[in-house]
């Protein structure tokens, strides 16, 4: 298969699964040994992966941007606490902390398919039980939070380095428990995945740059802005269909996809 055609494919997926709370990372590691790379491969699973997740926070940026300007020049409140800037720093700082510590080892031994199966199913119970217990929100504009908030939703963040736990999926539950409405839950997690995944991205291409070849570039670009429109479209669409409809396909589907995954490793190590 030509590298641009599995450009516009891994696009595609990344795009899609980025911020619904089914994990794009789990996905990528599912879906690229069936387009024919290897696990560890330098440039698909590394660069290329880290590229386009950028492309698809641009999206996030471009969709949000008159949302964030207003935040951000026109903050509501006039203690310096308030301000969304502060708020989204406090919720950035615990995976930052974890990421610098644990990435190395969540590199090398957690991107594993039956780890992400593993993850999908644990998160889509998490799901059903969350939308369980939490009935009324009090908190219904994600300018509005307070820090403890924010900090509470940055530490559930961290549980989403579990490849298969979806960042997106952390994010907005732990949103929902700390009193938050779904649209605000995930208006938030969406503000939070800008600097968490800039500096995610940067930190990891920054140590990936040596490896890209020049014939590579037209491969990246391809991904980068398959995943930038497949983004954005979801975006719109997911910020509709959460004001009228409940996050419990979401949790069947990881469910699933993951027993789908551990059954088909289940019968790989029996020999069957």
């Amino acid at each position: 298969m030509p590298d641009v055609i599995k450009a516009v494919i891994l696009g595609i997926v990344e795009g899609l699964t980025e911020f619904l709370p089914v994990s794009s990372t789990g996905h990528m590691i599912l879906v690229e040994p069936l387009l024919g790379i290897p696990e560890g491969d330098p440039f698909w699973t590394g660069t290329f992966d880290i590229f386009i997740q950028i492309g698809a926070i641009l999206a996030v940026v471009v969709f949000f941007w008159r949302r964030l300007w207003r935040l951000a020049a026109h903050p509501p409140g006039q203690a310096w606490y308030q301000h969304i800037l502060v708020k989204l720093f406090v919720a950035f700082l615990p995976a930052a902390v974890i990421g610098l510590l644990a990435g190395d080892f969540i590199e090398q031994h957690l991107k594993k398919p039956w780890v992400v199966a593993a993850a999908l199913v644990v998160g889509g119970l998490g799901i059903i039980v969350i939308e369980a217990i939490v009935r009324h929100p009090t908190v219904t504009d994600a300018g509005a939070i307070s820090l403890s908030r924010a900090l509470a939703i940055g530490i559930a963040q961290c549980f989403a380095m579990i490849p298969g736990t979806s960042r997106s999926a952390a994010t907005i539950m732990g949103a929902l428990l700390v009193g938050l409405s779904p649209h605000a839950a995930a208006e938030f997690s969406f503000f939070l995945a800008i600097p968490t995944m800039f500096a995610a991205g940067g930190y990891s291409l920054y140590k990936h740059i040596h490896e890209i070849h020049s014939e590579q570039f037209v491969t990246l670009g391809v991904g980068f802005v398959v995943s930038f429109v497949v983004a954005w479209l979801v975006i719109k669409v997911f910020m509709r269909f959460i004001q009228t409809h409940r996050f419990t396909g979401f949790a069947i589907y990881r469910i699933v996809l993951g027993a789908l995954v551990l059954g088909w490793y289940a019968k790989t190590l029996g020999g069957g």
